[in-house]
């Protein structure tokens, strides 16, 4: 029985689109991950660009809300030297009912060549890159519940650059697990880096059924959670995805579940806290911990910028 090839690899296993971190090996995680670190040094120079995208045309494509990553994407491909078009949908065709692959067709036959896509539908970045010419690239930018694979590459990133090892961690990912595509992609990053120890800590009713066959350890009890790991990731309680009354009230939450700096004192004495943002404090995380020494969201941002440079400059042809 044939093996289906992976709809983001050419048939030499090169990345071609980036839909998500699930199914991609860890050599082109890595290369993504070292592309990146060759990158960081653009945002310190005075002129803030390279000619790896000259020409291209990149569409952004957000059906929903977003700062960092419709930003961080458009910064990324404006460093590249790339022409870059922001699609108003809300004043666009698709208003009218224009369909998604009607207005792809449209922005193809105006000489894109990549799309960067955020939608509310899961699967739909796969079905713009099934339905897409060869020359064509899709990088999705988070599809409903799925994934978001960028930000799953900017966490691990992130954790590389502080941590070094994958092989010697343990990862907390502390929240609403369930609504989350940024959770599942970096747990799907982390396993395939070969991370031995990987948490989703939270109520019952915010973790997936079966979340342990991703290859995490849970946890309900955040002490026991929290002890000794090496890296905290705090997810937004993400509301306007919950069906029904999945907790009590944002105040029990914090009290559970809330990342404090008496619940960081858990912690290995060097772990660093991560966010993907936007962090609702006194919701998930205490001020006094966001704005702390543990602290690097911020530097999350900043490493983001190169992460989607480093995967739009590979897709583009121009990557290590």
């Amino acid at each position: 029985m044939l093996m289906k090839r992976n709809p983001q690899l050419n048939s030499h296993g090169e990345l071609i689109h980036l839909l998500s971190i699930e199914g991609l090996p860890r050599a082109v995680l890595t290369q993504i991950l070292d592309t990146a670190g060759t990158f960081l040094s653009v945002n310190d120079r005075e002129v803030k660009k390279v000619p790896l995208l000259r020409g291209k045309s990149v569409f952004n494509l957000f059906f929903e809300n977003s700062t960092r990553t419709r930003t961080t994407f458009e910064i990324a491909a404006k460093r590249l030297s790339a022409d870059v078009i922001n699609l108003n949908i809300s004043t666009s065709s698709t208003a009218k009912g224009e369909t998604l692959l009607d207005t792809v067709d449209n922005l193809t036959a105006m000489h894109a060549d990549m799309f960067v896509v955020r939608h509310a539908q899961s699967g739909a970045a796969h079905m713009i890159a099934r339905h897409v010419k060869s020359h064509v690239h899709v990088i999705n930018a988070g599809d409903g519940r799925h994934a978001h694979p960028t930000q799953g590459l900017l966490d691990a990133y992130t954790i590389r650059h502080y941590k070094q090892d994958f092989t010697r961690l343990s990862v907390a990912i502390v929240g609403d697990v369930l609504h989350s595509r940024v959770a599942r992609s970096l747990i799907h990053a982390l396993t395939t880096l070969g991370t031995p120890d990987v948490r989703a800590i939270g109520p019952q009713t915010l973790l997936p059924t079966g979340v342990e066959g991703l290859g995490v350890k849970v946890h309900h009890d955040m002490a026991k959670g929290l002890r000794d790991v090496d890296v905290i990731v705090m997810l937004r309680l993400q509301n306007e995805r919950m069906r029904g009354p999945l907790l009590p009230s944002a105040q029990e939450f914090y009290k559970y579940y809330g990342l404090t700096p008496e619940k960081l004192a858990l912690a290995k004495p060097d772990a660093i806290v991560m966010h993907p943002g936007p962090m609702n404090r006194g919701v998930e995380i205490e001020s006094s911990v966001a704005d702390g020494e543990h602290a690097v969201i911020l530097p999350q941002v900043t490493f983001g910028i190169a992460v989607r440079m480093a995967v739009m400059s590979i897709l583009g042809g121009g990557g290590a």
